[in-house]
């Protein structure tokens, strides 16, 4: 087993100051996490010296690996020139025609701080262009942790929302409506039930529980019946963004949402976000409209500057070709070996995500809730005693980057055919 002795020791100090000793509740694995002191390339490295290939690279948007040097060096020249203006820049100017032109549902954008202000500022801007109220996400799906789309999984459409957080108003998830994921008739219910619905947002990609995937032609369906009911569509991309290819899952899919919603990716880990769709629907945006948003750090010079620098790699390096035929090749790879243990577990994934699902292959959101999961924990603690950081919770996904190499998935694979 790895020593983790000065992680423990951190934790029991960082709980004094740290609601469970962490940052961000992810983080909080049980019975303490292991506190990272640096990490290059697709390595990661912890307090008390233990290396682990990182299979979590940051929650998705590490693509490139850790500490890039093209990124780095693009961030070092920004802060040698300061790194808050309070200004436009020329740069942001790039980096938004640079994404404008690599989406198909974007036209124009509001550059912000975070994946959570991309998406509570997409629902404001849809309830602003619309005039309406409510609107729908897909149960279990994520979209960050404002107040409207914290509802309870399961709630369901023929009740008020209900939060799934306490200091969460009940009359502010009143208007959230939700439906299962691949369910045509479920959505095509709750378009009928309100002429007030807004918007529906959600993952074309499922990638906060899995990741699980559309079925063949669902988000063709969805965008069919948005259209009819006079509804606009969001594709939260936060995760898929630039992950399956340079115009995300709408390029991968052919499907072309009214607004989208992209995250870190951009700026290959630096804190970033991005809104934008219609240019109708953009325009109306303060200060050329009347739909307030603002942040002082939205397009902050020196998260901008890694977005162009990730940019440029992505296009350089030929890196969605290389990334997803790596991926392939792992799902297949791990497929085969969970049919040759006999094991009843399932391989999911797409493009450069992967993971294993401790039973049948789900669907929806409920189908994941059958899976093994005290099982999936104790797999992950023997991963991590292998030296391969996986995500801890089974309703996360496996990303891989630029920076894993043919000698790091071998190691990988040992580790999976030793601990399953």
């Amino acid at each position: 087993m790895v020593n983790l002795e000065k992680s423990k020791a951190m934790f029991e100090k960082a709980r004094e100051y740290l609601p469970g000793g962490v940052s961000s509740p992810v983080r909080a694995i049980k019975p303490y996490p292991f506190y990272t002191e640096k990490a290059s390339g697709c390595r990661i490295t912890d307090i008390d010296g233990n290396e682990y290939i990182d299979y979590c690279l940051g929650y998705g948007p590490n693509m490139l690996g850790h500490a890039n040097p093209v990124v780095k060096k693009a961030i070092s020249d920004q802060l040698e020139k300061g790194w808050l203006y309070g200004t436009p820049t020329e740069s942001e100017f790039k980096l938004a025609e640079r994404i404008a032109a690599a989406y198909p549902g974007i036209d124009m954008l509001r550059f912000v701080s975070t994946g959570t202000e991309a998406t509570m500022s997409a629902l404001r801007a849809a309830r602003g262009y619309t005039g309406k109220n409510k609107f729908v996400k897909i149960e279990g799906g994520f979209h960050g942790a404002h107040d409207s789309v914290l509802v309870k999984a399961g709630s369901g459409a023929s009740t008020l929302g209900k939060p799934d957080s306490l200091g969460v108003p009940q009359d502010f998830t009143k208007h959230t409506l939700q439906a299962p994921y691949n369910n045509i008739e479920a959505m095509t219910d709750l378009l009928e039930s309100s002429d007030d619905i807004a918007a529906v947002i959600m993952e074309p990609v499922m990638g906060n529980v899995g990741p699980v995937l559309p079925q063949e032609g669902y988000l063709e369906e969805i965008r069919k019946l948005t259209k009819e009911y006079d509804t606009l569509l969001i594709f939260d991309e936060v995760i898929t963004g630039f992950r399956l290819a340079m115009g995300g899952a709408q390029e991968y899919y052919g499907v072309t949402p009214d607004l989208t919603t992209l995250g870190k990716i951009i700026g290959g880990g630096m804190p970033i976000g991005v809104f934008g769709g219609r240019k109708d629907i953009i325009e109306m945006i303060a200060p050329s409209g009347s739909v307030y948003q603002a942040g002082t750090f939205s397009g902050h010079p020196a998260s901008v500057a890694a977005g162009n620098a990730v940019l440029d790699v992505l296009e350089k390096e030929n890196a969605h070709e290389k990334l997803n035929t790596m991926g392939q090749n792992v799902r297949s790879r791990l497929s085969d070996m969970v049919t040759d243990k006999g094991l009843d577990y399932s391989v999911s994934g797409i493009g450069s995500m992967f993971k294993i699902f401790f039973g049948d292959m789900p669907t929806n959101y409920q189908d994941v809730l059958k899976c093994d999961k005290e099982g999936y924990f104790n797999f992950f603690h023997k991963m991590l005693d292998q030296g391969i950081f996986i995500p801890p919770s089974q309703f996360e996904t496996n990303f891989l980057s630029l920076a894993h190499t043919e000698d790091d998935l071998e190691a990988t694979f040992e580790a999976y055919e030793s601990c399953l």
